[in-house]
């Protein structure tokens, strides 16, 4: 029995994760689940990324509905984004994996201080 045939989706589940799991995507689900609605440059400016990389998070996270895009046509335009329903239902994971990593940073930080101090490694 070959892998696919053990977990035919597998493949997909990959793509999945590997594109709504990456840092900017969860910082900026944790975000919209924290102020409900955002504008591109409250978003920039409160997680410190460059524009592209969050043009490029906010374009991915919309076209695998996890994000809204509302544009409003005034003078400046505005655009806002929120979560979409199943954005909504992917805020409690993600939620839990940024406490967990919160309440573990002193315990990472130990255990890579301990790891480069057995190999040789400068901090």
């Amino acid at each position: 029995m070959t892998n696919s045939e053990k977990c035919p989706d597998c493949g997909r589940i990959n793509e999945v994760l590997t594109r709504v799991g990456d840092r900017w995507s969860v910082l900026v689900i944790i975000s919209l689940s924290e102020y409900e609605t955002l504008r591109f440059n409250e978003l920039k400016r409160n997680l410190g990324i460059s524009q592209r990389m969050l043009s490029l998070t906010l374009k991915k996270l919309e076209r695998d509905g996890l994000v809204n895009r509302t544009y409003h046509p005034t003078i400046p335009p505005k655009v806002e984004y929120s979560l979409t329903e199943m954005g909504e239902s992917f805020r409690e994971p993600v939620n839990a994996l940024g406490m967990w990593a919160l309440n573990n940073l002193s315990e990472i930080d130990k255990a890579r201080a301990d790891y480069d101090r057995q190999n040789g490694k400068a901090a």
